[in-house]
């Protein structure tokens, strides 16, 4: 027998959990796209773009994905023959380098193992050792959704300063924006890129880029960048149009203009601490579980785990047994490992991945977390009792301290 029938849950790291509200928003005639409503509405969603990022900056707004922003920025302020450098945590950010690659690039790559944040000491050394400023640009992701592990960007920053290197410093925020804290202005980042398919709490098909003056600057410095990729005309439209380079996503921009009420009406501060007590209760029972089992979370340092992912190794054949449990007798879909092949396991199918990003609540994580201890009693998979109490506890700690 399956418990599978009702409402499924998708628990992993995108696209997420989108809200009913965002959904009946999109669910509309076409609308007319030369004037009116829809012009008005969308300029109305700069300025709570930027808040969202916390910037003053610039937004561009690309239909597209996340591999797509990766272009998009990269066609904008480097040229094919020059370089970047790329601190790597995990498979996103191999990726990265992989599309700089691609464009004709030369990528100076800085690869970590799956289990450490960028080293600021690193990446110093290899800025140091460009003496003649052939860099162009830090390529850092900032939480990367193989590995779960979240970087400190304000230290990137404080090397580019103290070298008082000229290379932009770009961050991949696809998986951190709206539920890691990430400061844009504040932290000195140059350019910065998310998609519409996570904190943002929309479907995919959206990509932002939000840059600065100094990245500007260097766009103007890029002999020949294709229309569609030129943040120029997006950024500054004289005409509506512009923003998209043609037709605009009309459904997807209706959808978003409530996802970005949804996050005013909460406020970032509220947003980045919800995002850390679920992720706070995830790793209590995940704790807990490991006291007596096999699994383990992926990243050991709690100050270096993203509040919007958790990786973890169960272990051949348990992670697949356990993922695909979860999806035929509870209609709970748990994310793939992505980049985490080991020699015994060579397709990675030991890890999987909680998605706790965007519109998640305390209900729905211990939800997931009764599903997955469920699960190990069903599969017979050794683990410590009680994760989801000890879960439990956790929140109505957080709570009591409001």
């Amino acid at each position: 027998m399956s418990l599978a029938h009702g409402r499924p849950y998708l628990a992993i790291p995108g696209p997420s959990v989108i809200p009913d509200a965002v959904l009946q928003a999109m669910h509309r005639p076409a609308p007319n796209i030369y004037e009116g409503a829809l012009p008005e509405m969308v300029g109305g969603m700069i300025p709570d773009l930027r808040y969202v990022a916390q910037t003053g900056g610039h937004v561009a707004i690309y239909i597209t994905n996340g591999h797509g922003m990766w272009e998009a920025v990269l066609a904008n302020t480097v040229a094919a023959g020059e370089r970047v450098l790329v601190p790597a945590t995990g498979r996103f950010g191999l990726g990265w380098a992989d599309t700089a690659q691609a464009m004709g690039i030369e990528v100076d790559l800085i690869e970590h193992d799956r289990q450490s944040a960028i080293d600021p000491q690193r990446v110093r050394a290899a800025l140091e050792a460009d003496k003649a400023h052939k860099i162009r640009a830090v390529l850092a992701v900032h939480v990367d959704t193989s590995t779960s592990v979240r970087s400190d960007v304000a230290a990137l920053r404080a090397v580019l300063d103290d070298l008082q290197h000229p290379a932009l410093l770009m961050v991949d925020c696809i998986a951190s924006l709206a539920c890691d804290e990430f400061r844009m202005d504040d932290w000195g980042v140059d350019v910065m890129i998310s998609a519409s398919q996570k904190g943002l709490m929309v479907p995919p098909g959206l990509g932002f880029a939000f840059f600065n003056d100094k990245a500007a600057e260097q766009r103007r410095a890029v002999a020949q960048v294709s229309r569609y990729w030129d943040w120029t005309n997006r950024a500054n439209p004289e005409m509506f149009y512009q923003y998209f380079n043609g037709t605009a996503p009309t459904h997807h921009l209706y959808g978003l203009r409530v996802a970005l009420d949804m996050i005013k009406a909460e406020g970032m501060e509220a947003i980045w601490a919800r995002h850390a007590a679920l992720a706070g209760a995830i790793w209590t029972a995940c704790d807990v579980w490991g006291s007596a089992g096999p699994l383990t979370l992926n990243i050991p340092d709690p100050s270096l785990r993203s509040h919007a992912v958790t990786s973890l190794r169960l272990g051949a054949p348990h992670g697949m047994r356990l993922r695909e449990w979860a999806d035929a007798q509870t209609g709970v879909t748990l994310g793939l490992g992505i980049g985490m092949s080991e020699p015994d396991d060579p397709n990675g199918t030991g890890f999987f991945r909680f998605g706790h990003m965007g519109h998640v609540s305390a209900h729905m994580i211990l939800g997931l977390l009764g599903v997955v201890e469920t699960g190990f009693a069903a599969l017979d998979i050794p683990h410590g009792k009680g994760g989801v109490t000890a879960a439990t506890e956790f929140l109505a700690g957080v709570c009591a301290k409001g």
